[in-house]
């Protein structure tokens, strides 16, 4: 009876859960792997895309790659000749499966934010002067701040340039993306 209200409830908030899904997430050990996958994939066209995973199925990493399920064996090839190799493939099948957009961005008038993960990365819209580095606790976050700090978006040093942690990694999906933000 308390599985039933739960799907019911799930499926009044979500929507009913779709039987076959066109999408699906790998998770691995650690991000070093994930930022690994993801250059392997990306760099032979792959359409794919890093997120949190979702809270049902974490395990090991705090990040996932989505991929076009029915490609699944090529990306496993592809991982495989690069030494990679995720914890497990999941098909996409619900609400529940989906994975995390790890993108959020506040909009504060005469600045713009983007967080991605557990980095923020703020700039003036106005000059397009970054502002701001915050959040994360790896120890390149203050080093990563002064570098990044005062200067305009697009001529600062991409932070994965700078830095290897989870910190610079997710700092550089947020430099990424409010820098996409700023062009619209």
């Amino acid at each position: 009876m308390y599985m039933h209200n739960l799907l019911k409830r799930i499926k009044s908030r979500f929507g009913p859960a779709k039987k076959s899904s066109d999408r699906g997430i790998f998770l691995f050990e650690n991000t070093s792997e994930v930022i690994a996958g993801e250059n392997a994939l990306k760099s032979r066209g792959w359409e794919i895309k890093v997120m949190g995973p979702p809270p049902e199925i974490q395990k090991g990493c705090d990040l996932v790659i989505e991929f076009p399920l029915i490609e699944q064996m090529n990306l496993l090839r592809t991982l495989t000749e690069q030494n990679i190799h995720p914890l497990e493939t999941i098909p996409v099948t619900g609400p529940l499966l989906k994975p995390v957009d790890i993108y959020q961005t506040k909009d504060f008038g005469e600045f713009l934010m983007c967080r991605a993960a557990n980095m923020k990365i703020t700039v003036d819209k106005s000059t397009r002067i970054i502002v701001n580095i915050s959040g994360g606790g790896c120890p390149d976050v203050p080093y990563l701040a002064a570098e990044l700090c005062g200067k305009k978006i697009e001529e600062a040093t991409p932070p994965l340039r700078l830095g290897h942690t989870l910190c610079g990694y997710a700092l550089e999906k947020a430099y990424q993306e409010i820098k996409r933000q700023c062009r619209q």
